[in-house]
């Protein structure tokens, strides 16, 4: 709605300075605007910045603007519902918005009369001389292009960098902002984005690993979970990709005989999909008399 809004009002700036006679200007005025606006708002330093000068920045501000605005529509129409092409999109966008604001300065600046030519000269210099400091930059943005044009994660996607595990909301052009499941964001400079994992290329496992006690018979307790895990998937279907698996004895404990069950869900619900698993099996163990072993104390008293 917002963009909707700025894209009428620029269009409004925009036929007033092809009209500029329906402003509330003097004469005078009106006609400097026409002079500029023919002169493509290059003009040489006339020592004072008038109205004119005032309202034609105004304007030329609004075209820019505007059509970066139009850009920033059609790469996304362009992209529609692709992951991967909506990641693009975003990137392309950051890249344009960069674009606009320095063709804005120069713009603005020669509106007002300021010699465009040695500006640029002397910001070459400058910027040979800022270049050597800001490898750090140059190095991000290049490693934000091959993050994107590789695939190696999209926008939507589960990552985990270093310690931290979470959904890739925004791929910048110099850094890339994670959220993890508090709501807390971490923004990653591209260059130091390495060794990464991406958990959202294929389906994960939720994994849950009871321990039952030596007394259990482990035939019978074979012949419940295959008889009932696949009521669990049935149960879960919105929740599990497949029926979970019994993968077998995982240790022998100091109590109790660990086993492991698994079940194939998307990255997203990992956690979710653990804890449902341990509820349907501390139920099932509870209906069918399987006990789960926790840590006693057995106290000896002497005669």
């Amino acid at each position: 709605m917002k963009t909707i809004i700025g894209i009428i009002i620029s269009i409004i700036l925009i036929v007033f300075l092809i009209n500029p006679q329906w402003l509330p200007l003097s004469a005078e005025t009106v006609e400097r605007i026409r002079e500029l606006r023919t002169e493509h708002f290059l003009i040489e330093r006339s020592g004072r910045i008038t109205m004119a000068h005032i309202v034609t920045l105004i304007l030329a501000i609004a075209v820019v603007w505007l059509i970066y605005t139009i850009i920033k529509a059609i790469l996304h129409a362009f992209a529609g519902d692709d992951e991967h092409a909506g990641t693009v999109a975003t990137l392309l966008t950051g890249l344009v918005r960069y674009l606009a604001v320095i063709i804005a300065f120069i713009w603005g600046l020669s509106i007002l009369g300021i010699n465009t030519t040695a500006v640029l000269a002397g910001a070459g210099i400058i910027g040979l001389i800022v270049g050597f400091g800001a490898q750090s930059l140059i190095e991000d943005i290049i490693t934000g292009l091959f993050i994107i044009f590789e695939g190696q994660y999209k926008i939507g996607d589960i990552i985990i960098l270093d310690d931290f595990r979470g959904i890739v909301r925004a791929i910048g052009v110099r850094t890339t902002t994670i959220e993890d499941t508090g709501h807390n964001l971490k923004v990653v400079n591209n260059s130091d984005i390495r060794n990464f994992q991406n958990r959202s290329r294929k389906t994960s496992l939720a994994m849950s690993e009871p321990s039952v006690s030596y007394a259990t018979d482990l035939r019978y307790l074979e012949k419940v979970l295959a008889e009932n895990l696949p009521k669990m998937y049935e149960d879960h279907k919105a929740l599990y990709k497949s029926v979970p698996v019994y993968y077998g004895v995982q240790e022998l404990g100091d109590s109790g005989v660990t086993i492991r069950v698994c079940v194939d869900v998307d990255e997203i619900n990992v956690f979710k999909a653990q804890r449902q698993l341990n509820r349907d099996l501390k139920i099932l163990f509870d209906e069918n008399g399987i006990e789960i072993p926790f840590p006693q104390v057995v106290v000896h008293q002497g005669d």
